[in-house]
């Protein structure tokens, strides 16, 4: 009999623009772009695997899914998982560890770029007639610098840490970096970068960027004292996870010229509350969580996903973050 699986929130990972077909040769597959809460029981009640992305699958519902084996999250993050209720169930559980690593790098460097070039700035004051109306040839609606010299503070040297880095070393900036598990000198092949803990970085470095995961030692990693520690003309980015960054602290510190920038591609509350004061905060770039979305991350994260599936239906799981 062919297995059912169910996805529960395929959109953002495919809008439409990739092929399902690595996920349907594996059994009858139902695919929904979004799930409300009141239609998740309904959709995988008799599902014998589902895959997922933000829904929770809480001690709650899992309990009231017999027939359920196997939770696949389409993402590196598995917290909306209850592990535990999970693994009393015998429920296998997987991720996607690597995927995106180019895209998040590359996409940290676009939103450094906008601050030290303003593409986007000038884009905008071009079409909205300022150079047709300019009595010089040229001019600058933001201040312009360059990135070689400057110092980059990797705060998570992992993966994409060390992607960001070689992309900053070859535009000429110092590296500077903390790791709570420092890499080898093998990953870190060709990377001139110091070792230095987290109060010297921040207070150091130009541009600080976030590569860590959430965990409870971390929340507000950014926070006030933080914040203030910094250098004024220094730009925060984050990519990570929202609630590493306090956002009051940091659109206070926008605000009164402690920091000179922050660029964001994640926020605590996602789509965030029209009153979240980073919205409004003075040179905060923000992007909708995308950092990931390029077309080939998002085939690569879509074969796993079904590579992961079909190892589990063979009976060797692959990528499983419960159990042995």
């Amino acid at each position: 009999m062919a297995e059912n699986i169910v996805v529960l929130d395929g959109y953002t990972l495919n809008p439409g623009d990739l092929d399902w077909s690595p996920l349907t040769r594996l059994g009858e597959v139902s695919i929904f772009d979004r799930t409300d809460d009141d239609e998740v029981v309904r959709r995988v009640q008799h599902a014998s695997c589902v895959l997922v992305n933000k829904i929770p699958f809480t001690q709650e519902l899992i309990e009231v899914l017999p027939e359920l084996r196997y939770l696949g999250v389409t993402a590196t993050g598995y917290d909306i998982v209850d592990l535990e209720a999970a693994s009393a169930r015998g429920i296998v559980v997987s991720n996607i560890p690597t995927y995106g690593t180019d895209s998040v790098a590359q996409h940290v460097i676009a939103l450094l770029l906008e601050f030290a070039r303003g593409v986007g700035v000038h884009d905008a004051a071009v079409h909205q007639g300022e150079w047709s109306a300019s009595p010089d040839w040229c001019f600058s609606r933001q201040p312009m610098f360059e990135l070689n010299g400057l110092t980059l503070g990797v705060v998570g040297i992992g993966r994409i840490g060390q992607s960001v880095a070689r992309i900053a070393q070859a535009m000429g900036m110092r590296l500077i970096a903390h790791d709570l598990y420092w890499p080898d000198a093998e990953h870190l092949a060709g990377l001139e970068v110091e070792q230095v803990d987290m109060d010297t970085l921040f207070r150091e470095s130009d541009v600080v960027t976030l590569h860590c995961p959430l965990t409870q030692d971390n929340e507000r990693l950014v926070n006030r004292d933080r914040l203030a520690s910094m250098k004024p003309g220094a730009i925060l980015i984050n990519t990570s996870r929202g609630p590493l960054v306090d956002e009051q602290a940091l659109a206070d510190a926008l605000t009164n010229g402690v920091i000179a920038g922050a660029g964001l591609d994640v926020l605590d509350q996602e789509p965030p509350a029209a009153d979240n004061p980073l919205l409004t905060a003075p040179n905060c770039r923000i992007t909708p969580h995308i950092a990931w979305y390029a077309r080939e991350s998002r085939q690569r994260l879509l074969q796993i996903a079904a590579d992961n599936l079909e190892a589990f239906l063979k009976g060797s799981p692959i990528n499983q973050v419960n159990g042995d």
